[in-house]
């Protein structure tokens, strides 16, 4: 993973200045340790009329690997050759991005002790990308860039050179040119725009990454004409980072506008906003719904099968009415993370009699998910391809039978509601399919018929007169002979 970065200069400003700007000495080559790996920061040419700067990142791929959760670029987080076999080591990326920060951090905020009026000029630059992931071809690198007032010469990289008939990769040559930005502007252009352009992140995107996106786009980003396709891929497609920073890029265009600090036109929003209410996740309304149902139910011990993280677990554990409640899952990684949430470690005697974790697959039949009074799986069945659907089916309702099953899973034609969310696309990357209503029905009713339930149906969430409910739910219940009624 490579990038170099060029000026020219003349004897009264010499391009060897870009050593004081870059904080890096041109006669030294040095290394700098990463969480994946080395950055090495080395200059190929360096005197006065021209000097070039070189950031190679080598990538430790079992690093990346045990970091990023095991997933590759493209593939399922189960393909194990992809893990290691990527284009990470070696294709501009937000791990790139991430180095430029960690080794240039100071030339990125725009400081130079030594040379500090060199540091506020702009300098005459060149940038080369060797390979750089595109996802949206030539014309979005052009987009994206030349707004900037960078000259853009961007070359498609053939797949095969020997093969011209199989056509391009998504990868490109790119060449910036500008003489009318200084290098901080420069480093935060890339910092932000290399993951857009690759549309996709190694590491967890959080809220705080809707600061980073704010302090690298500022004076740039509130008036870009893509602003709202950088913010979204920055963030990763996460709707509600995306909403967030939006808006914080709207309160610098007004507070431009009317020529005031944004401190004041935000205190004007918030005063004018205290009394609206804050919308509630879809994750509570979910979780809020299936407590619900299961007061109905009537059920005092639950299974909660793909309890992941243990939100649900924890939401349950505030109720004194279970009295038992087992999260299962396959991820051991989850279990730890739900272990780690709920405090197991010092959760008193009382408290941790009622709750258990356990790993299992629910593609097999488990001797200890039998004779409980419901069972949850909650955005399970989507992450399961459709050929291993029935062995669910089976351990769960077939084998362990609890008295009541409740189902969640997204609803596909709701997905048009989501802004963020590209057409054709599922909601996450790991979705196996998403079913519409009347798929959701279809099977749920098939489950029933099989295994001697019966089904009922709930919406979670605002139900849409035209495309429902962002979220559905499949309330089972057993079916019982006259003579266990009368009982």
């Amino acid at each position: 993973m490579f990038l170099t970065i060029s000026t020219t200069g003349t004897p009264e400003r010499p391009a060897t200045d870009l050593g004081f700007l870059l904080h890096k000495h041109p006669e030294k080559a040095q290394a700098f340790s990463t969480s994946y790996g080395t950055a090495h920061v080395l200059y190929p040419e360096a005197d006065a009329e021209r000097c070039t700067a070189a950031l190679l990142l080598e990538v430790d791929a079992v690093a990346l690997v045990r970091r990023g959760k095991g997933k590759g670029r493209g593939g399922a987080p189960d393909a194990a050759l992809a893990q290691y076999v990527n284009d990470r080591p070696y294709a501009a990326s937000s791990l790139l991005a991430v180095a430029l920060s960690a080794v240039f951090s100071s030339a990125m905020q725009g400081v130079c002790n030594a040379r500090p009026e060199r540091a506020v000029q702009s300098l005459p630059l060149r940038i080369e990308v060797p390979a750089l992931p595109a996802r949206g071809g030539p014309e979005l690198v052009r987009r994206l860039f030349e707004p900037l007032g960078w000259a853009v010469d961007v070359e498609p990289v053939p797949l095969d050179v020997q093969f011209p008939e199989w056509g391009d990769s998504r990868y490109v040559r790119l060449l910036l040119e500008s003489e009318t930005l200084t290098l901080a502007e420069a480093l935060r252009h890339l910092y932000v725009l290399l993951p857009v352009l690759d549309d996709a992140k190694h590491y967890w995107v959080s809220s705080d990454e809707v600061d980073k996106l704010l302090r690298a786009g500022e004076g740039w980003l509130p008036g870009h004409p893509e602003q709202k396709l950088i913010t979204s891929r920055y963030l990763s497609r996460r709707w509600s980072l995306t909403r967030q920073a939006m808006e914080r890029l709207e309160l610098v265009r007004l507070a431009e506008a009317d020529d005031s600090e944004v401190e004041e036109i935000d205190n004007a929003v918030e005063a004018e906003g205290e009394a609206e209410e804050k919308p509630t996740p879809l994750a509570v309304q979910r979780r809020d719904a299936i407590v619900a149902a299961l007061h109905a139910s009537g059920a005092a011990r639950v299974l909660d099968l793909g309890c992941g993280q243990g939100q649900l677990v924890q939401a349950l554990l505030k109720d004194p009415r279970f009295t038992e409640i087992v999260g299962v899952d396959v991820s051991m990684r989850a279990l730890t993370i739900a272990s780690r949430r709920l405090k197991l470690d010092r959760m008193g005697e009382r408290q941790a009699s009622r709750v258990k974790l356990f790993q299992g697959s629910l593609a097999y039949t488990d001797n200890r998910l039998k004779e409980y009074d419901a069972a949850v799986l909650s955005e399970v069945i989507e992450h399961l391809d459709l050929p291993r659907l029935p062995a669910l089916e089976y351990a769960v309702f077939g084998a362990a039978r609890p008295r009541t099953v409740l189902v969640t899973t997204p609803n596909v034609e709701y997905n048009v509601r989501w802004e963020s969310l590209p057409a054709g696309h599922v909601r996450h990357g790991d979705h196996r399919f998403e079913w519409t209503r009347d798929e959701f029905r279809r099977w749920a009713g098939h489950v029933a018929e099989r295994h001697g339930y019966e089904v009922e149906f709930a919406p979670v969430g605002p139900d849409d007169p035209e495309v429902g409910p962002p979220t559905q739910m499949a309330v089972f219940t057993i079916r019982t002979t006259k003579e266990e009624k009368a009982a």
